[in-house]
């Protein structure tokens, strides 16, 4: 290639590069298909048809994170806001009701977070489809079930998110469109969004601040209508149905909007009006059930993939604990923020698995090296004493990502049902197209948080490396 040649090729590639970086600043020309054709009822009622056949196949969350304490113990994902498009890296959460971002106002919200990733405040005046949300609007109406007092008319509607660990968020609604993966066959998808209604955090507190944990914001995936899910489904984008499957090895895993159908799961109900609960009947502790009353079991367990550990009332925690030391009476066990102590044999040998009976012959069984973690030169027990907490209302049950890691865990909310089988987290999973009855596969997932390139960028500037090195060695 001559010189002349490659500098055209060359001026080309610039030009692309440059169209890549400012498209979201221009103005997009949009064609009909049916333009300069006779159209006719038939030919658009094709066409909506054939669009429609891809909106329930179901939605790929590609997902990051780990369930393991001794690395923070948390799941995230990355989903688009806006017009044009931003990335933001958020919690994936089913114990909370909202979605929020870190807001253009927050004065306190960290520059970088989890793993040292670059964080983004949201702006709504940057998005062409940006816009608050009022107090006179019926999504405001509804979150707070009914009139708030000093909230009206066209003043913005605000919202504050308080959490188990002491965190919270303060903000005021807003909607835009929400950029998502479509599953379009198998271990492909497709882009698309939907609008929805999400908070725009002013500030936040404690956890939500620190470095080590923070995020853009957290996506609630919670049973409330103002979920993300309640409000795809309320507008007839996906099925009130979602899966997870969270990777307790290799970090990462699968979280999916749709109908699982492979592989198949034994379902129990839900209890009504509370978050992800269900009746436990039973804990077995090394084959030996404990002697418990059923009145221990009367508030349920929360499931919950937000929280890292799993939370047990004193009347529970202290006989599974003791039962459990039980097998290594002469261990020295030294008391902190967890219990911890030390040990040099294999866990899994020396200490009993722990399996959790509910409703409908479903259960959970949880091996020592998943509910004993590392913790530098010890080892600490993952249960924690919720009756020993600050609040009240923290003498519950709740299980966390250590003990729903390795586990495809299935939310029916169409039928308030919900499962889970054991699972290799890093394979796939079936999803059905509810329009079509097409199965896809979605495959698992290690998101990472180091870049936020687009593939376009990044394609075209190794072209350019591509065609530089050509050009030099052949010249």
């Amino acid at each position: 290639m001559g010189k002349f040649d490659f500098g055209w090729v060359l001026l080309f590639l610039v030009i692309l590069v440059y169209r890549v970086n400012v498209v979201s600043e221009g103005v997009i020309k949009v064609n009909s298909k049916f333009a300069g054709l006779e159209t006719n009822l038939r030919a658009l009622k094709a066409h909506d048809e054939m669009r429609h056949l891809h909106i329930l196949a179901g939605i790929d969350l590609p997902i990051g994170g780990t369930g393991r304490p001794d690395s923070v113990g948390l799941y995230y994902t990355k989903i688009g806001i806006g017009t044009p498009p931003n990335n933001y890296f958020v919690q994936v959460d089913t114990g909370s009701d909202i979605m929020w971002v870190n807001c253009i106002a927050c004065q306190r919200c960290p520059k970088r977070g989890y793993h040292d990733m670059e964080l983004t405040l949201y702006n709504p005046r940057d998005s062409l489809t940006g816009k608050l949300v009022v107090c006179g609007q019926s999504f405001c109406k509804d979150f707070y079930r009914g009139p708030v007092l000093g909230c009206s008319g066209n003043s913005s509607c605000h919202y504050k998110q308080n959490y188990g660990d002491g965190s919270s968020s303060n903000g005021f609604f807003v909607e835009d469109v929400v950029h998502y993966d479509k599953v379009s066959g198998d271990l492909q998808t497709k882009s698309g969004n939907g609008s929805v209604i999400f908070g725009c955090g002013a500030s936040q507190s404690a956890d939500l601040i620190s470095s080590d944990e923070a995020f853009d914001g957290i996506l609630g995936f919670g049973k409330s209508n103002s979920s993300i899910l309640s409000q795809l489904a309320s507008s007839g984008k996906v099925k009130n149905m979602f899966a997870h499957c969270l990777d307790g090895v290799n970090g990462g895993g699968i979280f999916a909007i749709g109908n699982v159908v492979q592989p198949k799961v034994n379902m129990t109900s839900l209890v009504p009006n509370q978050h992800y609960s269900v009746n436990m009947m039973a804990v077995e502790v090394g084959y030996q059930f404990l002697n418990l009353s059923v009145d221990v079991f009367m508030n349920g367990v929360i499931i919950d993939s937000g929280t890292t550990l799993a939370y047990l009332p004193e009347v529970i925690y202290s006989p599974l604990v003791k039962k459990i030391f039980s097998w290594q009476p002469d261990l020295k066990l030294r008391y902190d923020e967890y219990t911890c102590f030390e040990y040099s044999g294999s866990v899994d040998d020396g200490f009993p698995q722990v399996t959790f009976h509910f409703e409908n012959s479903l259960s959970l069984r949880v091996r020592p090296h998943e509910y004993l973690f590392p913790y530098e030169d010890l080892f600490c027990i993952g249960w924690q004493n919720s009756g020993n907490l600050s609040t009240d209302k923290w003498n519950l049950t709740l299980f966390g990502d250590l003990l729903l890691s390795n586990n495809l865990i299935l939310y029916d909310l169409e039928n308030q049902a919900i499962g889970w089988t054991e699972y290799n987290c890093s394979s796939n999973i079936s999803l059905k197209d509810e329009i079509t009855g097409l199965v896809h596969i979605v495959g698992a997932h290690t998101l990472s948080s180091c870049s936020r390139l687009t593939a376009e960028i990044t394609l075209t500037f190794l072209l350019l490396v591509a065609l530089l090195h050509n050009y030099l060695f052949n010249w």
